[in-house]
């Protein structure tokens, strides 16, 4: 039984007093107070020792072998403090990779935790599958983080662009709004910069639209004039556009939640100074922790300098999408086209069955016909 909560030194030091005393009988003190036997003769020994101080002394070992060398420590508080958002696994990959040889991942946790730079977190386990494009440039991921408020009445709309098969950040823009001009003015430079992907996967939103009949946008047909195909997340399914979802989590705890942001270029200074430390020194944990930069190529497919037109062959039907009137027409018929092809020319092909026809802009079916 411990002792009770009167005050632990002045018990010890009553016991100490009362076993110190002629004829005193140990045994039978040590069961008064609720202590082994074992307990008292320790604040006995120590009393003899001239010893006045009766409070519990450390536990901890005088010396510790198997400690982490303070030199060490230092390196991985380092870390920390200069990217506040990682963790053990990445602190311990970027030591590696500079030619130290980093403790286990868990003693980096404990360090951390011994210095105060994270708290306890509950574990948890995940069960999840990842799929991603088997090289670069197949598919590239494309969506507004949503907008941030940096001061009051300053809003800040992030346009991110993520290579589905590396990861690599191929671009991050603090906008001021997410009009098709604002974004088709950004591709274009990162066109000329990486190349062109053979396909965007977008979600449903603004300004890239819907990939359902009457839901295309004129960003979306510039994409098609460039080769690039426009594929549509489905509606109310965030899985599906998880790597992005994971790197807007991933700039809110860097950037975001660290930096204090003024206006909109100095958001961008923060973008551009992080975006090589996403890129290039961030170990990224579905990629073996290895950095994006070292799975991604730039595309050899090359900007154009004119925006090239939708090719036809001898066998297509081809019709021009009115400017105010958006149809074509056909068997003496007018039919809808979505309104972001108006003044573009079309292709009509026949789909298998008797009068069933599709409308094509190039090879991309944006219509139906149904006799």
């Amino acid at each position: 039984m411990p002792w009770q909560e009167v005050s632990i030194v002045d018990q010890r030091q009553e016991f100490v007093m009362l076993a110190s005393m002629e004829g005193a009988n140990i045994s039978a003190l040590c069961a008064r107070f609720g202590i082994s036997r074992q307990t008292g003769y320790k604040w006995l020994r120590r009393a003899k020792e001239g010893s006045a101080d009766l409070t519990d002394r450390s536990r901890r070992p005088l010396c510790s072998p198997t400690r982490t060398p303070a030199a060490v420590e230092r390196a991985v508080l380092a870390l920390r403090d200069a990217h506040p958002a990682w963790g053990a696994r990445k602190i311990a990959c970027c030591l590696a990779r500079g030619g130290s040889e980093p403790p286990a991942v868990s003693t980096i946790h404990t360090i951390l935790q011994r210095h105060g730079r994270i708290g306890e977190r509950a574990q948890t386990s995940h069960s999840y599958t990842r799929f991603e494009r088997e090289a670069p440039n197949q598919l590239w991921q494309m969506d507004f983080k949503g907008r941030v408020q940096i001061q009051p009445g300053t809003w800040c709309h992030p346009l991110t662009v993520l290579d589905d098969h590396s990861r690599f950040l191929l671009c991050l823009h603090s906008c001021e709004d997410e009009r098709t001009e604002t974004v088709q003015a950004l591709l274009e430079r990162t066109f000329r910069l990486y190349g062109l992907p053979e396909a965007f996967y977008l979600d449903n939103g603004s300004p890239w639209g819907g990939g359902q009949p009457g839901q295309w946008t004129q960003l979306g047909v510039w994409l098609l004039k460039l080769g690039i195909k426009v594929i549509h997340s489905r509606p109310y399914h965030p899985q599906g556009r998880g790597k992005n979802e994971r790197l807007h989590r991933t700039l809110d705890a860097e950037v975001f939640n660290l930096l204090p942001l003024h206006d909109l270029d100095q958001a961008q200074k923060a973008f551009d100074e992080w975006r090589p430390i996403y890129n290039t020194q961030r170990p990224h944990q579905a990629l073996d922790m290895d950095v994006p930069a070292a799975r991604y190529r730039p595309s050899p497919r090359d900007m154009p300098k004119r925006l090239p037109e939708p090719h036809y062959g001898p066998d297509d039907i081809v019709r021009r999408v009115g400017t105010t009137s958006v149809y074509v027409s056909f068997r003496a018929r007018r039919w809808k086209v979505p309104r972001a092809f108006a003044g573009e020319h079309v292709a009509i092909r026949a789909r298998g069955k008797d009068g069933h026809y599709g409308i094509f802009f190039g090879a991309t079916r944006i219509a139906d016909i149904d006799l």
